[in-house]
């Protein structure tokens, strides 16, 4: 954190508060987050024959992440309970694994980041649930903002890093 510079959930005795975003004028957001779900290479085989028993774990991730960026605030205490306009949740399956994207959009007068990293948390913990009888070893890695736009802070674009 730069000098000077103070968190924004925090009044100034120290507690703990929802930042008051009344004032801040509504535009559009947008955020996309990723995530990666590492699994061996008979895990990956299983799944592109289809041979997952609880079904097509890409899918259901896919309507996981969904609901839970559409849930957002209801599990990060002090995030703002937003109007989302658009979620989109991708899952890909790679060589080592399970590739997930997770893309929100809102107009209002906060930022809908947590929104994004929620929906590919969640799809990635889903994945692992849906995969755990062919492996208990796999690993949820790589979990990072990609992108965001709108607000006052502008736009964001991470630099790019290989989590595979």
């Amino acid at each position: 954190m730069k000098r000077g510079q103070t968190l924004s959930h925090y009044d100034r005795s120290g507690r703990v508060r929802m930042v008051d975003v009344s004032e801040k004028p509504s535009t559009a957001r947008r955020a996309v987050a990723h995530a990666f779900v590492r699994m061996k290479p008979a895990t990956v085989r299983s799944l592109q024959r289809w041979e997952s028993p609880k079904g097509d774990p890409l899918e259901v991730a896919r309507i996981a992440g969904i609901s839970a960026a559409k849930r957002t605030s209801e599990l990060i205490p002090l995030c703002h309970p937003l109007a989302l306009t658009h979620v989109d949740v991708r899952a890909k399956l790679c060589k080592n694994g399970i590739g997930i994207r997770s893309e929100a959009t809102t107009t209002g007068p906060t930022g809908v980041e947590m929104e994004a990293l929620t929906g590919a948390a969640v799809a990635a913990l889903t994945i692992y649930d849906m995969c755990k009888a062919l492996e208990r070893g796999m690993e949820i890695t790589g979990l990072h903002l990609v992108e965001k736009s709108g607000g006052r802070s502008g736009t964001y674009v991470r630099d790019r890093v290989s989590d595979r």
